[in-house]
């Protein structure tokens, strides 16, 4: 491809297919040495191209069972790295989306492959719309798989609960939540400021936490330059995977997600189009039967906080006072650790706490008033559902949103409104003095989960005293 043309998606998409018709999936090698585990995997791209992507897992004195050069080569390490493996292909196969996948190092029963079809297909959902691709799951792709056959393994583990820390509002909820009761044990993918930030204000030391250095290869940036395709991968699923593999090294049995019942609204109305599928309880669910019956059964992956909404997880945030100065959601702004305060991810969370923390308070977090800002415009018609598609972007529901600046409004209603709601209290999305939707979502509570009675007992606990 050249960077040059300016070829439609559908068209790119066919012309890519035919000219890279295969991606095989070579193996990895793993070391390990004083400063920790060392993974670099091998992809290529028919013929034209090698990709070696890898991670670190710096070594830790609370570590259980970190691999030697001997269990290194033992069949759950060898899985667990293998199924890593499967899931950071993603990145690269979408480039060129050739039809055929080759797997070598590990033969994948028809189970299997169709799990990893829908994943890659419905992970995939937001890439192929922006990308204007239509294409279906059965065409899209043909797997086929070589070398040894891996059955379950057991692995001894404690009942310590890993969390992992995104730096936003929901991993510091389940921190404080699960922390006042439970041995706790964060884990970080790639530490930047808010992550670290979070962790230290939990009262967690530089190697109080687990951590993974995750690298990409700089050949997939150039061709992307180049012409190739490009769009959003299913980050939550590789970070299901990494997770196993911290769990087995730890020896901590339960992993801790912060996802929430909001995550299952799809981003596209009328569609399966999310851009939180990986968040979703649709792949939880199927996460956790995959690796119960290929990985090991004695893994407990679930989300913590998949029985609240983000309005209350937004008001359980609220208390915690001590994360307001270092908390951040805002993926435009990661890696300078800021708000960028120009999106609608900045504005999302500028809303769904406006109920809870004083507009003083929350200018201070932010720098500014989002709800003064026209170029928020077009980002409140997307989360409101006066747009039909929603920003793509892990934002709440739409009933969220429009609930919380109902009780913003129902709080100021006597004050000069700021740009943003003003024009919102004239659209047909605002009823004066309706208070039920936000009753309704404040009282809410979903049964799809898979919290062990524990847990459940936390939030139900939580949820009583709020109300």
């Amino acid at each position: 491809m050249n960077k040059s043309e300016n070829i439609a998606g559908q068209e790119k998409f066919n012309r890519l297919r035919e000219e890279y018709p295969f991606m095989e999936y070579n193996g990895f090698e793993a070391r390990t040495d004083q400063a920790g585990l060392h993974v670099t995997y091998e992809f290529n791209l028919a013929g034209k191209y090698k990709f070696r992507p890898g991670f670190s897992i710096p070594k830790k004195k609370f570590f259980a069972n970190f691999p030697t050069t001997e269990t290194l080569n033992s069949p759950l390490f060898v899985n667990l790295l293998f199924q890593i493996g499967l899931i950071e292909l993603i990145s690269y196969w979408k480039s060129a989306c050739p039809p055929r996948l080759i797997i070598k190092g590990q033969t994948l029963t028809d189970k299997q492959m169709a799990w990893w079809k829908n994943v890659y297909y419905q992970g995939l959902g937001e890439f192929f719309y922006t990308n204007g691709i239509k294409t279906s799951q059965q065409e899209f792709m043909d797997i086929s798989s070589s070398g040894d056959s891996m059955a379950a393994q057991s692995v001894s583990l404690d009942e310590t609960v890993i969390v992992p820390i995104g730096g936003g509002k929901d991993s510091v909820v389940t921190l404080e939540l699960l922390g006042k009761s439970e041995n706790i044990r964060p884990f970080i993918m790639n530490p930047r400021g808010a992550t670290i930030e979070c962790v230290r204000a939990a009262g967690f030391g530089n190697d109080g936490f687990i951590e993974i250095n995750r690298r990409l290869d700089p050949l997939l940036f150039e061709l992307n330059a180049n012409g190739f395709l490009n769009g959003h991968t299913p980050f939550s699923a590789m970070l299901a995977f990494y997770s196993l593999l911290v769990s087995a090294i730890s020896g901590h049995r339960h992993i801790a997600l912060s996802n929430e019942s909001s995550a299952n609204e799809p981003t596209v109305a009328g569609t399966d189009i999310n851009h939180q599928y990986s968040k979703s309880f649709a792949f939880e669910s199927g996460f956790r039967a995959y690796v119960n019956e290929f990985i090991s059964a004695d893994f407990n992956y679930f989300s913590f906080l998949r029985p609240l909404n983000e309005l209350q997880i937004a008001r359980i945030f609220a208390e915690q006072i001590k994360y307001y100065p270092v908390f951040k959601s805002c993926n435009a702004g990661s890696k300078t650790d800021v708000w960028c305060c120009n999106c609608p991810k900045c504005l999302f969370a500028f809303t769904i706490l406006s109920p809870f923390i004083p507009m003083i308070e929350l200018v201070h977090i932010f720098g500014t008033n989002l709800f003064d800002s026209p170029k928020m415009l077009v980002y409140l018609k997307e989360l409101t559902g006066i747009e039909e598609v929603k920003p793509f972007e892990c934002v709440g529901t739409i009933d969220e949103v429009n609930a919380a600046l109902h009780m913003f409004i129902a709080r100021h209603k006597n004050e000069k409104l700021p740009l943003l709601i003003d024009y919102y209290s004239n659209t047909t999305n605002f009823t004066p003095d309706n208070s039920e939707l936000a009753d309704k979502i404040l009282n809410e509570y979903n049964d799809d989960h898979f919290l062990e009675s524990g847990f459940l007992e936390i939030i139900k606990q939580k949820l009583k005293w709020m109300n």
